[in-house]
């Protein structure tokens, strides 16, 4: 039986849903973490269905993964963009989005650093954004996805001496539903912006996780606190979305 158990936010669709995959086929159980049940079944696959917005409903969460689960490889890919311009954004935009990408973070991780820290041994991963750079109408996401890289670094330093890394991958224009949600499927923009992407194209899920399926190894223990882009080239330059 694997010792591998990967707690992965956000896995219902996207980016989570094809990393939980990806990790299935590599034998891990894998803990579905979402408002909405994953789009896959499998006999190592569980699912915990909750509003990561919702502070109780992350308490309930880390103590179900405190007392049920050994989890070995802790992933927040949950997260909203919540587009406006400066003179429509709010402060509740911030602390709701704060709460989401770093509050929930915050808590998941401390109820399973015990077992980690016992076990000399874990993988900590942010589904960060190309937007911590800056992009139009991201305020409050820009701002915590930001903050992001921050808490992680913060994290693999205090963590490094246990064996636990502790590193973002940072997505550009990727063809997901959050996308989809700013960006019009099939518009003359998505084409527009692909174009405007160094490599030519705009990503696909599996970009993402081909750099989430490397950080995870337990072979890359000598990479932690560091942020990679995914992003066709897109973090070289300057992009509107």
């Amino acid at each position: 039986m694997t010792r591998y158990t990967a707690a992965i936010t956000g896995a219902s669709n996207g980016i989570g849903l094809d990393l939980a995959q990806r990790l299935l086929d590599r034998g891990y159980h894998v803990i579905s973490i979402d408002r909405d049940p994953p789009q896959i079944t499998h006999d190592r696959l569980h699912t915990i269905e909750a509003d990561l917005l919702d502070m109780a409903a992350v308490n309930r969460v880390a103590e179900t993964l405190a007392s049920s689960h050994k989890v070995t490889h802790l992933i927040h890919n949950a997260g909203l963009i919540w587009p406006n311009l400066l003179e429509e954004a709010t402060p509740e935009d911030i602390t709701g989005l704060a709460q989401l990408h770093l509050g929930a973070a915050l808590r998941l991780m401390q109820a399973v650093l015990p077992t980690m820290k016992d076990d000399s041994f874990g993988r900590v991963l942010f589904t960060g954004s190309r937007a911590a750079l800056g992009v139009p109408t991201r305020t409050a996401y820009s701002a915590t996805k930001a903050a992001m890289i921050g808490m992680a670094r913060s994290w693999a330093l205090e963590l490094a001496p246990f064996g636990i890394t502790v590193n973002v991958v940072a997505p550009g224009p990727v063809q997901t539903d959050n996308f989809w949600g700013v960006v019009k499927k099939g518009s003359a923009r998505e084409a527009a912006l692909a174009e405007s992407i160094p490599v030519g194209r705009l990503g696909q899920p599996e970009d993402v996780s081909n750099a989430f399926l490397f950080f995870c190894d337990p072979a890359s223990s000598f990479v932690t606190g560091q942020t990679l882009y995914v992003c066709g080239g897109a973090s070289i330059g300057t992009l509107t979305i």
